[in-house]
C-alpha cells in the first residue's frame, strides 16, 4: 500500500506537469525533486547533479549524435529523389505497383536516419507529389507512408534502441543487430497489405506503368549504390565485431558527408543546418535521458520498482500475460509521450519484472524484451492523440489527422500482429545478435 501511495504521487506530478506544457525532460526533474525531497533526506541537488554527470558522461551514448548527424546530413542531400527513381522501375511490377516504394524507400532511409519523423518527411516530400500525379488512392498513399516511417525507430541505427540501450546497460551492436530481421519482417508486412488491396480493390488501381527494360532499371538504381553501400559497411563493421557502434556511427558521418560532398549537396550552409540539427536533437534527447536517470534514482530511493515487481510476480501472471498486459500499457503510455521518453520513464519499473529467468527460459530476454517495446512504441507513432507520425503527415498531406488515423490504422493492426509472430519466434530478434563477432569497448 505504501508502494502505491508513492506512485500515485509520482504519476499525480508528472501528469500535472506535462499537463501544463512543462517540457518532458523537465516534467521529469520535477517528479524526481518531488520524490527525494519527500521521501529521502539526502539533498536533492547533490544526488541530482551526480547522477546526470555519470548519465551524460557515458561513451555509448556518443553513439546517439553521430548517428542523428549522420541522417541529418543525408538528409540535405538528393536521397529521396534518387530512391524514388531508382525504386520506382523495379516496383511497378508488383502487385501494388509504385506504393511499394513507401514502404521500401522507408526501409532505406530508416537504415540511416534512426528516426521516424526524418524518414517520414524524406520519403513523404518525393512521394506523395508523385504517386497523387500518377492516381494512386489517397488512403493507401497516406496510410503506407505513415505506417512504414515507422521502421526508423526498429532498423539500425534507431535512436529508440540506442536510449534503450544506454538506460538498461545493454550492448548498442546487439540491439541494432536484432532489429534487423523483425524491421524487415514487418516491412514484407506492409508490403503484404498492399499487394491484398491489390487484389480485394481492383477498382481504385491506377493505370500500369510502362514496364522498363533491365538495362535501364539498372541505371535507374546506380544512384543508390552508394547509399545501400553505406548502410551495409556500417551495420556490418558491427557484425563482424570491427567496430564497435560508436565506431560505426563516426564511419557513418565520414560515409554520409563522402555522399553528400559527391552529390554537390555538402556547402557550407547545409553543414551548418545539418550539424546545428543534430545538436538540437542530441541535446533534447540528453536532456530527457538526465531527466529519466534521476527520476529513477528517485524511485529507487523509496523503493517504489522493486516493490511494484513484487507486486505483479504477487499476481502469478505468466510470461504471455504479462507481456500482453505490457503490450496494452505502452500503446496507452505512447497515446501521449513520444516513443524516447516512453522508454526512458518506464524502464526502472519496468525492468526488474521482465529481467527474471522465468523469462528467460522462454527465450525472452532483455534484447529481445527492447525489440518488443521498440515495435508497441511504433504502434503508438500512428494512435491519436499524440501519434507524432500522424501530425508529421497531417503537414506533409494537408489532411485532417482523424483521417490519417483512419489511413494508418491496418499498419496499426500489422503491427500489433508483429508482437505475435516476437512472441511465438524470439528467436527471430535473437539469432543475429548471438551469432555476431563482438569486441569490448
Amino acid at each position: 500500500m505504501e508502494a502505491l501511495g508513492f506512485a500515485a504521487i509520482f504519476l499525480f506530478v508528472l501528469f500535472l506537469l506535462l499537463g501544463s506544457g512543462v517540457w518532458v525532460a523537465l516534467a521529469l526533474i520535477g517528479v524526481a525533486v518531488t520524490g527525494m525531497e519527500l521521501f529521502t533526506a539526502r539533498p536533492a541537488g547533490d544526488a541530482m547533479i551526480t547522477t546526470i554527470w555519470s548519465t551524460s558522461s557515458s561513451w555509448t551514448l556518443t553513439a546517439l549524435p553521430l548517428f542523428i548527424w549522420m541522417g541529418e546530413i543525408l538528409y540535405r542531400t538528393r536521397l529521396s529523389e534518387d530512391m524514388f527513381r531508382g525504386l520506382s522501375p523495379w516496383m511497378t511490377g508488383l502487385p501494388g505497383g509504385l506504393l511499394h516504394t513507401n514502404i521500401v524507400g522507408c526501409t532505406i532511409f530508416a537504415a540511416v536516419s534512426g528516426s521516424s519523423a526524418a524518414t517520414l518527411t524524406t520519403v513523404g516530400k518525393m512521394a506523395i507529389p508523385e504517386l497523387r500525379r500518377r492516381g494512386y488512392p489517397e488512403f493507401m498513399t497516406i496510410g503506407t507512408l505513415a505506417g512504414a516511417a515507422t521502421l526508423g525507430l526498429m532498423i539500425p541505427p534507431s535512436l529508440t534502441l540506442i536510449v534503450y540501450g544506454v538506460t538498461i546497460n545493454e550492448s548498442i551492436s546487439k540491439l541494432f543487430m536484432a532489429g534487423i530481421l523483425p524491421g524487415l519482417v514487418l516491412a514484407l508486412g506492409f508490403m503484404g497489405y498492399v499487394v491484398g488491396w491489390h487484389y480485394l480493390r481492383p477498382g481504385q488501381r491506377p493505370a500500369p506503368e510502362p514496364r522498363m527494360p533491365l538495362r535501364q532499371r539498372l541505371w535507374a538504381a546506380r544512384a543508390l549504390i552508394p547509399v545501400l553501400l553505406l548502410v551495409a559497411f556500417v551495420i556490418g563493421s558491427m557484425y563482424l565485431g570491427f567496430a564497435t557502434a560508436t565506431e560505426a556511427a563516426a564511419f557513418g558521418v565520414v560515409g554520409a558527408l563522402v555522399l553528400a560532398a559527391g552529390q554537390g549537396a555538402l556547402t557550407p550552409a547545409s553543414f551548418g543546418a545539418s550539424l546545428m540539427g543534430a545538436v538540437r536533437t542530441s541535446a533534447m534527447v540528453a536532456f530527457i535521458l538526465m531527466g529519466a536517470a534521476f527520476l529513477s534514482l528517485a524511485m529507487g530511493f523509496t523503493g517504489l520498482p522493486r516493490a511494484l515487481a513484487g507486486f505483479i510476480a504477487g499476481l502469478e501472471l505468466s510470461p504471455f500475460a504479462l507481456i500482453l498486459a505490457l503490450t496494452v500499457f505502452y500503446i496507452v503510455i505512447g497515446c501521449f509521450l513520444d516513443g524516447i521518453s516512453s522508454v526512458v520513464l518506464t524502464m526502472a519499473v519496468v525492468e526488474p519484472m521482465v529481467n527474471v529467468p522465468a523469462f528467460r527460459e522462454l527465450g525472452f530476454d532483455m534484447i529481445w524484451f527492447g525489440i518488443f517495446v521498440v515495435v508497441v512504441v511504433e504502434m503508438a507513432q500512428i494512435t491519436p492523440p499524440i501519434g507524432f507520425n500522424l501530425f508529421v503527415m497531417q503537414g506533409l498531406a494537408g489532411r485532417e489527422i482523424g483521417y490519417v488515423a483512419r489511413t494508418a490504422f491496418p499498419m496499426f493492426l500489422i503491427m500489433l500482429a508483429m508482437v505475435g509472430v516476437l512472441l511465438m519466434l524470439p528467436e527471430l530478434a535473437t539469432w543475429l545478435p548471438e551469432t555476431m563477432r563482438t569486441r569490448p569497448g
